[in-house]
């Protein structure tokens, strides 16, 4: 199960006189990410290259700063997907000592870095979500309520016209059981919405 983590974690390695500091956290999407790199740089004005991988489902991505081609960032990704971790972001800043390290030893240095700030880790299982959005009579709602509050689901809109409108978030596992009680309870009176593949509606009843 893909996991995130509780707190930031971090580490640093002296190399060849080059110093890597590393840090992997939490991030929300794609934008966070690149505002926590730019916060780096600012924080670290003198460093060489501030590299980084983001693990993120479709908003994955790499970047090696200027070091060459596939030394940094992609390494670094590696590690983060080795070790079944989402919505993650690890950079590492390099301070240069004067000393390359060539390829192959660039690729062991940003491995290193992130595989050792991760040994310090809490992670986090991420229990993957799925929006529901269904009508119902009003005599009906208060039976949505109770299963609703049965299995950790989130109401995330109700609003009421000639039917009860209902949206709301609960894990994907809890889904199709949640959805074939409400249809057993409430005789064919709930009706759900499609909205794409993987809508409610196709989860059957």
């Amino acid at each position: 199960m893909p996991c995130s983590l509780a707190a930031p974690v971090h580490a640093e390695l002296i190399i060849k006189k080059s110093r890597f500091i590393a840090c992997v956290e939490a991030v929300a999407d794609r934008s966070a990410a690149l505002a926590r790199v730019e916060q780096l740089r600012g924080e670290h004005p003198g460093a060489a290259h501030v590299c980084w991988a983001l693990m993120a489902g479709g908003q994955s991505a790499a970047n090696d700063d200027g070091e060459p081609g596939g030394t940094a960032g992609r390494p670094m990704l590696e590690v983060l997907r080795h070790q079944d971790l989402e919505g993650v972001l690890a950079t590492v800043v390099r301070y240069f000592g004067g000393v390359k390290l060539g390829a192959g030893g660039l690729v062991r240095a940003y491995t290193d870095a992130v595989a050792q700030a991760l040994l310090t880790a809490e992670k986090v299982p991420m229990v993957r979500q799925r929006q529901l959005h269904c009508t119902l009579p009003y005599a009906q709602e208060g039976l949505l309520r109770r299963e609703a509050e049965r299995c950790g689901a989130v109401l995330e809109a109700v609003t009421h016209g000639a039917l009860v409108a209902v949206t709301l978030r609960l894990p994907e596992s809890a889904a199709a059981d949640f959805v074939h009680r409400l249809n057993e309870a409430g005789q064919g009176r709930i009706g759900w919405l499609t909205h794409g593949e993987g809508s409610p509606g196709e989860l059957g009843d």
